[in-house]
């Protein structure tokens, strides 16, 4: 079962708690946390994750885009998140905050930038429940997907299965319904989308259709996936 995660990043930041209740049908809500340090933009913090949390039933998916995520991440869970993704960029010691965010009850996930290789992180992917790979530069909404990812994607999808592991494996950036067919077919499972869900006229069946062509190409791949 292919997962879809609306970006709040493409979504009316002064109407939040209408925005996320607008894609009620989604798996995930994904919320993109920058300090406009580790990328050159600033979103929201801790105090807006929570008053979201409170306002919707679907779970918050975080991205922290940020310098020190060992020092912030706890903060995140506290305020609601049920998933937190940090940048292996950023982390001082990423099998400690992996665990310390699982410890609190949260999935723990990480993230790599286009140019980050994901052979050096083997060894430590069981400790993850998810795996990012950016399909655009981290930082801005409504960049343009990058194809040059896509072996990235099927290495690591093979990598999961060599290990035997039921972790998750998400896409975020450019995932539209011209390009969410071939980020499926080559490996990933879960997927962010910002303007693809919000810029349509009705974003609850763009999230459905967009479910629907991801589990058809898995499907056709042959790979498959279960949540």
């Amino acid at each position: 079962m292919a997962l879809i995660n609306p970006s709040i990043l493409s979504a009316d930041f002064a109407r939040l708690a209408e925005e996320a209740k607008a894609v009620e049908g989604a798996d995930w809500l994904h919320v993109d946390v920058m300090d406009n340090h580790f990328v050159p933009n600033l979103t929201l913090g801790a105090p807006v994750v929570e008053a979201l949390s409170k306002a919707t039933d679907t779970p918050l998916d975080l991205h922290l885009m940020i310098e020190d995520p060992d020092r912030w991440a706890p903060q995140y869970i506290e305020a609601g998140a049920g998933s937190v993704t940090f940048h292996a960029e950023a982390a001082a010691a990423p099998v400690r905050l992996a665990r310390e965010i699982r410890a609190k009850g949260a999935r723990a996930s990480m993230a790599l930038k286009p140019a980050t290789p994901v052979e050096p992180f083997e060894d430590l992917l069981p400790e993850l429940d998810m795996l990012l790979i950016m399909t655009v530069e981290p930082g801005f909404g409504g960049q343009a997907f990058l194809d040059i990812m896509l072996p990235k994607i099927r290495r690591t999808r093979e990598l999961i299965a060599k290990h035997g592991l039921e972790m998750w494996l998400q896409v975020d950036g450019g995932v539209s319904a011209a390009t969410i067919e071939r980020c499926a077919e080559a490996g990933a499972d879960v997927f962010v989308a910002g303007s693809a869900v919000y810029g349509a006229d009705d974003p609850a069946k763009a999230v459905r259709d967009l479910r629907a062509q991801a589990e058809s190409a898995t499907a056709a791949a042959g790979w498959g996936c279960a949540h």
